[in-house]
């Protein structure tokens, strides 16, 4: 893969997490953030060691006042629970590249459904299918077309016909789902019993158990391998669900990253990660800087080891609007989102893992443009690899932004889950809902890389992003441009090569 994002991972520090307190990210279906009460008493860190697990890490943390929660070899990466204020200064540093207290990503399900609680009519075509509302893969088929060229699917494995198969690392999936159960092939839960910190007593601590309880997994998978009343960009491509958010929509760093880990380990051949969170350079709490940089390092060296596995790596560039070419936007909007924490930033703001080297990192575009991105993208020269449509309220809310304007038709129609809140369904129609965001557009390069992967399975991950690239749509400035990358990514002329 190109290394067009340079210079990040070993200078860069944790936003999100401080000795005193800390904060957690949203995933990219929301700008919104949570806070972590600063009177917790223990608390949670990364340790990235030089090289590989010394013999002795565990009595090391241990001195230190600490216990190991998780540790991952692969990564020589190790996550400890501590209530020792010195912790990190208690470690023996001589085998420690970096540690800090861990980053948390919070899964904003306040109003998941994408049509802000309000009932959405949806009539099935004649043939009992919403293939005719499903503008974004209509267009991403050619009205179908790719699917006849390579679907994912007609070799069987394991008993069942998928060529390649999509690891969503996400908040899991309604395995039983019509649409998505002939191709859901298992997974495994990341989320511990009582949750991450031991409060969410619905969490049961299962590894099989990846039921999806927030419904951004499941609407995700419909729109990598849908095939029923919904249809994917590969209806016969194999889905397995890496669950790491846990029932209050919370996830660590570590659990993510050793999802990347299981994941390649288990041979699947793209990995999706809808999700993300900056980091900046240099911050200050209360006079003292803090540059926590493990995170980072820890996401690169995951990336790494499922890339050498040959597998290809998709994520969403986030919704918070920003030029990420724009350095001070970036530390102004971190500045103002956390002006009353006490938190003062000062450095380059980061973005993982859509600028982590290896990852393909998906814009959003929209319906009714060829110029302009959906309203709440993030773009950026050398940050978008290619865009994918996302969705969005459609052009009359674009230019009056009136909330009253809103079309949620112009929105992603995917699959969701059948045993949610009747208040998260839309109207007559169970199991389907309409969202919007980076996080829908970039399923849809995962579902390309999935059926590229299907018709070439020798291909690299390299050889994947190129051919995603050299065959996407040439829009916005002619060439390579700031808000679409190389273009928008499409299925059928990246399987005709036209």
């Amino acid at each position: 893969m190109k290394n067009k994002k340079r210079g990040l991972a070993m200078v860069a520090s944790s936003v999100l997490a401080m000795s005193l307190l800390s904060f957690s990210t949203s995933i990219h279906t929301s700008a919104k953030t949570q806070t972590v009460s600063s009177q917790a008493v223990s608390k949670n860190y990364l340790i990235a060691y030089k090289q590989t697990l010394p013999k002795d890490y565990q009595t090391e943390i241990k001195n230190a006042g600490g216990v190991v929660v998780k540790a991952i070899p692969e990564l020589g990466a190790v996550e400890a629970r501590s209530t020792n204020p010195d912790f990190l200064t208690k470690l023996n540093t001589t085998s420690i590249a970096a540690a800090n207290i861990e980053k948390s990503f919070k899964l904003e399900n306040g109003n998941p459904e994408g049509a802000d609680g309000k009932p959405v009519a949806l009539t099935p075509d004649s043939n009992g299918t919403y293939w005719s509302s499903q503008w974004d893969i209509r267009h991403l088929t050619n009205e179908g077309k790719s699917y006849a060229i390579e679907s994912g699917g007609t070799k069987t494995i394991s008993g069942v016909k998928h060529k390649a198969v999509v690891g969503i690392i996400d908040s899991g999936i309604d395995k039983g789902h019509p649409d998505l159960k002939a191709n859901f092939i298992g997974g495994k839960n990341f989320v511990p019993a009582g949750g991450y910190y031991g409060d969410v007593p619905a969490e049961k601590g299962i590894q099989s158990d990846v039921t999806d309880t927030n419904g951004h997994g499941t609407h995700v998978a419909g729109s990598i391998a849908g095939n029923g009343k919904v249809k994917g960009v590969g209806p016969n491509l194999g889905i397995r669900a890496y669950r790491i958010f846990d029932d209050s929509g919370s996830a660590p760093t570590a659990p993510i990253v050793d999802a990347i880990v299981q994941a390649a380990n288990d041979g699947v051949d793209v990995i999706n990660m809808s999700i993300g969170g900056f980091d900046s350079l240099k911050y200050y709490y209360e006079g003292t800087r803090y540059s926590d940089i493990a995170d980072v390092l820890l996401w690169k060296r995951a990336v790494q080891y499922a890339v050498k596995k040959n597998v290809t790596i998709v994520a969403s560039a986030g919704n918070e609007s920003l030029n990420y070419a724009d350095k001070k936007s970036l530390t102004d909007y971190m500045n103002a989102t956390y002006a009353d924490s006490g938190i003062r930033f000062s450095g380059v703001t980061i973005e993982v893992p859509g600028s982590t080297p290896g990852v393909i990192n998906v814009s959003s575009s929209n319906k009714w443009s060829s110029n302009k991105l959906a309203f709440y993208s993030n773009y950026g020269n050398g940050f978008i690899d290619v865009a994918a449509p996302g969705g969005d309220n459609g052009p009359v809310y674009a230019s009056t932004l009136d909330l009253n304007q809103r079309d949620f038709t112009y929105r992603a129609l995917s699959t969701w889950p059948r045993y949610l809140d009747a208040y998260f369904t839309m109207q007559n129609n169970e199991g389907y809902a309409y969202l919007h965001g980076t996080s829908m557009a970039a399923p849809k390069v995962a579902g390309i890389a999935g059926v590229i992967k299907a018709a070439h399975p020798n291909y690299t991950p390299s050889q994947v992003e190129a051919l995603i690239e050299k065959t996407a749509l040439d829009y916005g400035k002619p060439g390579h441009d700031e808000l679409y990358g190389s273009g928008e990514a499409n299925a059928f002329t990246a399987l005709t090569g036209k």
